[in-house]
């Protein structure tokens, strides 16, 4: 309700004695010690047993039965070799868990009993002393069940789960009047089918870079909740900037649950004690579970506001409000939340020089260049996503210099902490709905559920300004454009009708009604207002005009930038490589340790992948040449890693140099997010930080290629470029300095540096130029024996990293010597000192520590110096005796 009185037939005097007579008839039915009182079920008192009850066992609320069932011995790891085939019985089960739980025994006084669910996975019965009180079929949705006639002081909770795997399968034949593809996933992802029939994690039936562990259990807070009047559900917080006046203010939203038997009138107070803002309203609440209260609050125009800001721009400054409901002046609740200042616009306008339209984002005003990567389920079983899980990888996001991270839409709405996490960090969120990969049906049952979804996670998470867009699904207006499930042109206008009605007619317009302080797209890729226009499915979503693209191209030279889409915005794009071989170590055996093994086919779930990975690594490396089996196996793992790195660098720099130039119409590039971040386990993927939380050789390439200043260089018709990119908000004063090495002296033969020139704020622009044949010339090289090391420098002094290019494919290089590199480590503190000495240059060197967990301050570079130290950040306590004996130092040389 609006912060009014509600509107009535009563004349104002009669209206105002009624409202008098229903105070007082709430203080009479309000006594002390009647605040709501809430009872957590969470932790370790709950059981589980399957179908037949043959399998029983403790487990730990929030959890899995997977997890339940490691923990108490009777499965070994579920990631270990084959288990996820092994395992896969466990799935097929129906799972229940049960408790005992006691309340107070005065009960019986409370008017409203809920059972409250915030994550139930997925479909369930919910019983209560033997009384069914709800069901559940969203793993998605909060399910709040009235159980007030049911409840006692002593009670006993079952919570019946059914195998997803049999209900989507049941789901999928009800659906009898026309197929929703896909029915199955790729035969090498051995996963299981329709899992576009149930509303549940899309990868947990597999995907190509996940196994397929469709799990069962109580995976977020279950509570009961007692009260008699109302009860706060959700508070949400928008701040909202006129820019006539120049001022802000705060749109809060509260919505409550109104047992009383009539509409309530109270005071909401909410204040801002930083922003000396504070101001009550008169409220009234109507009797139904949904009650909204909705006020505007204005900022002091006396009060400084600090802004919320990405990563790399400025600060990420919050404000605690607490936002206070009385009613009768003697019942009061009261709650928190933080609250950040900041807008974002997405511009989708016409670009000079180019047909189509611009899509980039707009923070506070101002263009931001997004930086970062893709974020999927950080495990199989969400249970173990620990606090210290998310932080580390969200940390090491914004330590690679990433200020964005996409949430796709084939995994879970992420838990608070990692919103809370991402708005502390400032690392902006584009969050996708769940849908991914698949068309979905969209019968009434099936749309109910979605709305109930969609409309929860929006009041759970519009408060966070990290969010900055939502998008109805992951590529689904591509799969429908270029027909990707082979659909007969008679029947594409049915699954047309289908696309529009859900992420248009129901998603959109849930959007629409819950928050306007953000845009929505229907898809990703899109080709945006295009594809508006072009009835929401545009013939081309992959159109560089227009929108945000994806692109996968394993066959073409990843080197080769003519053959990236010089798109306005790169949402998904990568390569794979394998994980260490001490993270495969944890979940393999000795026999597993080839790389044409039963296990290493097993864990690769794209389709002729590894095969893949061997032909992309070919066009520039060498195979290794190692007759010992294991130590070719380590090789191997490297060879792709820096692949994978040096392929993702090259895509990357391209899009960051494309950001101010329009070529051909094509350009302007605002974004660049690399598929993908994390690992859900030990397996070959797309990922820059391996499972456990170990930076891969391509998370230390991104804090290069997304430093706020560095140069990037290319070749085009025979003339060597170097571009200057700054993401500062001012401009700068810089000088390149260019060093040519011969690959086997440890001394430039050749240095340059230009004159200083400006490099504009917020932009990319050339600043270095010459035919590559006259800088081989001048520097008497051949395009085999020399390097190309250079770097910006302000007075002086280094500014931004320093990088290379390489002037032809490194198994053809000549002079290239294998190096003798000795290391030395010391302490300091809770960090350990690495100094390396080389006999000559060495490309790609890598230090590795094993299973000690940690983090260099530098790894996977090239060492054109004789000594250069780096740093080791280690997870946990070690020592120098541990990291001598563990700490194994390799460069390209070494494999051949």
């Amino acid at each position: 309700m609006a912060a009014a009185p509600v509107p009535g037939s009563l004349s104002p005097g009669r209206l105002s004695l009624s409202l008098l007579l229903l105070a007082a008839c709430v203080r009479a039915e309000v006594r002390p010690g009647l605040r709501p009182e809430i009872h957590s079920l969470r932790g370790n008192h709950w059981r589980i047993r399957n179908g037949n009850g043959s399998v029983r066992a403790a487990a730990v609320v929030p959890g899995t039965v997977h997890s339940a069932l490691f923990t108490g011995g009777i499965i070994e790891d579920p990631y270990y070799r084959f288990n996820d085939d092994a395992y896969r019985w466990i799935a097929l089960d129906n799972w229940t868990y049960s408790r005992t739980f006691t309340l107070p025994s005065d009960v019986s006084k409370w008017k409203r009993v809920n059972l409250v669910c915030d994550g139930l996975d997925t479909v369930a019965t919910i019983l209560i002393n033997n009384i069914t009180v709800g069901t559940s079929n969203n793993m998605f949705s909060r399910y709040t069940f009235d159980s007030t006639g049911v409840i006692r002081e002593r009670n006993f909770i079952e919570v019946r789960f059914l195998s997803a795997v049999s209900y989507a399968a049941q789901q999928s034949a009800q659906h009898s009047k026309y197929p929703v593809p896909p029915e199955c996933p790729p035969i090498q992802q051995r996963g299981e089918c329709h899992v576009n029939f149930i509303r549940k994690e899309q990868c947990s039936f597999s995907w190509d870079w996940g196994p397929s562990f469709p799990t069962q259990g109580i995976w977020r807070d279950i509570r009961i909740e007692m009260y008699n009047i109302c009860h706060l559900t959700y508070l949400t917080a928008t701040t909202v900037y006129d820019e006539k006046t120049q001022k802000w203010s705060v749109e809060v939203e509260s919505f409550y649950d109104v047992v009383f038997s009539k509409p309530i009138e109270g005071e909401l107070t909410v204040n801002i004690p930083s922003l000396r803002t504070q101001q009550t309203y008169k409220i009234v609440l109507e009797n139904r579970e949904d009650s909204r209260s909705k006020v505007r609050l204005e900022i002091n125009q006396d009060a400084s506001v600090d802004l919320w800001w990405p990563s790399g721009h400025g600060n990420q400054t919050g404000y605690n409000m607490t936002v206070t409901l009385t009613i009768s002046r003697e019942y009061h609740i009261e709650k928190s939340i933080m609250i950040y200042f900041r807008t974002v616009e997405l511009i989708q306008e016409p670009v000079p020089g180019s047909p189509g339209l611009s899509f980039y984002f707009m923070i506070n005003g101002l263009p931001i260049f997004l930086k970062g990567s893709n974020w999927i389920p950080a495990d199989a079983f969400l249970d173990r996503v620990t606090f210290d899980v998310l932080q580390n990888l969200l940390q090491s996001a914004v330590d690679a210099n990433m200020n964005v991270l996409r949430v796709w839409g084939g995994g879970v709405y992420e838990q608070d902490e990692f919103y809370n996490l991402c708005d502390e960090l400032g690392i902006m969120i584009w969050q996708d709905f769940m849908f991914a990969c698949a068309l979905y049906p969209t019968d009434q049952s099936y749309l109910k559920s979605v709305k109930e979804e969609i409309t929860h996670q929006i009041r759970r998470l519009k408060s966070h300004p990290s969010i900055i867009i939502w998008s109805g699904n992951n590529e689904n207006e591509a799969a429908l454009a270029l027909n990707w499930f082979h659909i007969p042109s008679s029947n594409i206008t049915l699954y047309l009708s289908d696309y529009i009605q859900l992420y248009v007619n129901t998603i959109r317009e849930i959007v629409l009604e819950e928050d306007r302080s953000r845009p929505y797209i229907a898809s990703s890729p899109t080709n945006g207002e295009e594809s508006v226009q072009e009835k929401w499915v545009a013939n081309n979503p992959y159109d560089v005009h227009y929108g945000d693209v994806h692109y996968y191209n394993y066959m073409a030279d990843c080197w080769d930038w003519t053959r990236f889409p010089k798109t306005r915005f790169a949402s998904e794009y990568g390569f794979q490589s394998w994980p260490s071989f001490s993270t495969l170590e944890m979940v393999s055996s000795p026999e597993d340790w080839n790389y044409n093994s039963s296990f290493i086919n097993h864990r690769q779930h794209q389709k002729a992948g590894n095969k893949i990975l061997l032909y992309q690594t070919q066009i520039h490396f060498n195979l290794s040449h190692s007759e010992n089996p294991l130590q070719n196996f380590k090789d191997t793992l490297y060879l792709t890693q820096v692949m994978q790195a040096q392929c993702v660098k090259a895509q990357t720099e391209f899009y960051r140099r494309s950001r101010n130039e329009i070529i051909n119409g094509q350009g302007l590039t605002m974004g660049a997010l690399y598929w993908q971040l994390n690992d859900i386990w030990q397996a070959p993927s797309w990922a820059s930080i391996e499972y456990g939380g170990k930076w891969k050789m391509l998370h230390y390439f991104a804090r290069n290629f997304f430093a706020p200043v560095l140069p990037v260089a290319f070749e085009e018709n025979g003339t060597l470029l170097i571009y200057g990119i700054s993401d500062l908000s001012m401009d700068l004063k810089l000088n390149l300095q260019v060093k040519v090495y011969q690959w086997s002296l440890l001394k430039p033969v050749c240095v340059y540096a230009t004159e200083r020139f400006i490099l504009k704020a917020r932009s990319s622009a050339p600043v270095y130029k010459e035919v590559t044949d006259n800088l081989l010339r001048r520097c008497g090289c051949s395009r085999y024996n020399c390097v190309v090391i250079f770097y910006l420098e302000d007075n002086g002094q280094q500014l931004g990293p320093t990088n290379y290019y390489l002037l032809s494919s490194l198994k053809d290089a000549q002079m290239l010597r294998k190096p003798q590199i000795n290391a030395t480590i010391s302490q300091q503190g809770e960090t350990y000192r690495i100094t390396l000495q080389t006999s000559s240059i060495a490309p790609f060197v890598w230090l590795d520590v094993g299973n000690v967990t940690g983090r260099f301050g530098d790894n996977g570079f090239i060492m054109v110096e004789k000594t250069k130290q780096t740093t080791f950040h280690p997870w946990r306590r070690t020592s120098i005796s541990e990291l001598k004996q563990s700490l194994r130092v390799q460069s390209l040389p070494d494999v051949y």
